[in-house]
């Protein structure tokens, strides 16, 4: 079952709130649970475990920082500064 666009959003905001500092905690304790190995090893260890969370929710995330597909494409906010070269409607009527 696909979720929604509503779900999906909802979803993601929950695992980058709660979600992801509670996988931040449980990496620095397990790393911290061997001796402390050198810098650009431990670095590479926490890039490899800042990547690793993330396949899992790669699916939820896709899409979520787009308009809604399902919305009406005039309840879109629009940019109030209209493109070089265009006018407005009311500077049409004036």
């Amino acid at each position: 079952m696909a979720l929604s666009y509503k779900s999906r959003k909802r979803l993601s905001l929950l695992i980058l709130l709660v979600g992801l500092p509670l996988y931040i905690i449980v990496a620095v304790k397990i790393v911290s649970l061997f001796e402390r190995p050198s810098i650009v090893v431990e670095l590479a260890i926490y890039v490899g475990l800042g990547v690793l969370w993330i396949l899992p929710f790669k699916g939820i995330f896709r899409g979520v920082g787009q308009p809604d597909p399902d919305a009406d494409p005039d309840s879109y906010p629009h940019d109030p500064v209209p493109p070089a070269g265009k006018t407005t409607d009311n500077e049409k009527a004036e």
